[in-house]
């Protein structure tokens, strides 16, 4: 079976798929950017689930490239899941943390049976990775990935980022 690729520019917490990739920080309690929409949209049972993980776990914080489930709350999904994407460095390459994240994410996805998942721009906001290189590694991370998830959605927040998608898809 293949995995479908689409992309849809909004925001993400409006998506109705089985589960929402978070683009999230190591400790996992919240943050800015689609972090910090993820968390205000899906309501405190987000943070009680991320708060379980830490307390578990999870106690030093979720590892760059690593992935994890929670509820998701009061969102339109079944889950949130959480990846930590690393910060774009222009002298360390670190491509294949970014590439672990959609790996891990689908990992995970796989396990819970989703179906339909939806990815953000993973380190593309705060953590500075270049809009079109990040739309390279996430688009052939997925594409290599061996999964059961029968549509990858990118849901992207402005033109720019749709377009650098819609180039590595075209």
């Amino acid at each position: 079976m293949s995995t479908s690729l689409t992309l849809v520019q909004g925001d993400i917490t409006e998506q109705t798929v089985d589960a929402l990739v978070n683009a999230a920080n190591s400790s996992l309690l919240g943050g800015g950017g689609v972090d910090g929409a993820i968390h205000r949209r899906g309501g405190p049972e987000i943070l009680a689930a991320c708060r379980a993980l830490r307390a578990s776990h999870y106690g030093r914080g979720l590892p760059t490239g690593a992935a994890v489930a929670t509820t998701a709350g009061r969102l339109p999904a079944r889950w949130v899941i959480h990846t930590v994407g690393p910060v774009y460095s222009a002298t360390e390459d670190r491509s294949e943390l970014l590439a672990s994240c959609h790996r891990e994410a689908l990992r995970v996805a796989d396990e819970l049976g989703a179906r339909t998942i939806a990815f953000p721009a993973i380190s593309t906001g705060v953590y500075r990775w270049p809009l079109e290189d990040a739309a390279r590694i996430a688009v052939a991370a997925v594409r290599e990935a061996e999964t059961a998830v029968e549509e990858v959605r990118f849901v992207l927040f402005d033109e720019r980022a749709y377009a650098a998608f819609a180039a590595q898809l075209g």
